[in-house]
């Protein structure tokens, strides 16, 4: 634990090197979609290939073979399901959760705060981070795919309502 080696510090610099060239060899082939902040099972495939990488680097029982083959692997098949994603309704719903509908014209939606686990006070933060000191300037706040919260300003445009066409909970009809 405390032992120090030129070598494995060495080793560590030289597959680090080789390893971190590898992953943006890979990421370029797949292009931007691969690490974009979009959803809860990008954010895992994220992760994954963090570990990885930290596994390659620090792990002498890794060559860096098996490590460039893992992440070739991950970001490969992270690849494939986007691109499934894109031309199968049913993996897009698979691996993506819809936008929700948290609040809309003066009504907090409790019960689809209470399924997303999300408080009160938190849609508050949301607006104040905006620069909104009341509730009462806000049309929507809707619960994104990626975990953030979107507010919707009111507006005096009656036809404010393309945004919202994917959100759960939203319906048109029930506009005044």
């Amino acid at each position: 634990m405390f032992s120090f080696s030129w070598t494995s510090i060495g080793r560590v610099a030289f597959i680090g090197f080789l390893a971190y060239i590898a992953l943006i060899l890979l990421l370029r082939m797949t292009g931007k979609r691969t690490l974009t902040k979009l959803n809860a099972f990008d954010l895992v495939v994220t992760v994954a290939i963090g570990s990885t990488l930290a596994t390659i680097l620090l792990n002498k029982n890794v060559s860096l073979m098996q490590g460039v083959t893992a992440l070739a692997t991950l970001i490969f098949l992270q690849f494939i399901f986007a691109w499934s994603s894109i031309r199968s309704r049913f993996i897009n719903q698979l691996i993506k959760s819809e936008p929700k509908l948290l609040f809309y014209q003066g009504q907090f939606f409790k019960e689809s705060m209470r399924k997303e686990r999300i408080q009160q006070i938190e849609i508050w933060q949301a607006a104040r981070t905006k620069g909104i000191s009341s509730m009462d300037e806000v049309e929507a706040v809707i619960l994104e795919t990626d975990g953030s919260m979107s507010l919707i300003k009111k507006s005096n445009n009656q036809k404010n309502d393309d945004t919202m066409q994917n959100v759960k909970g939203y319906h048109p009809a029930n506009k005044e």
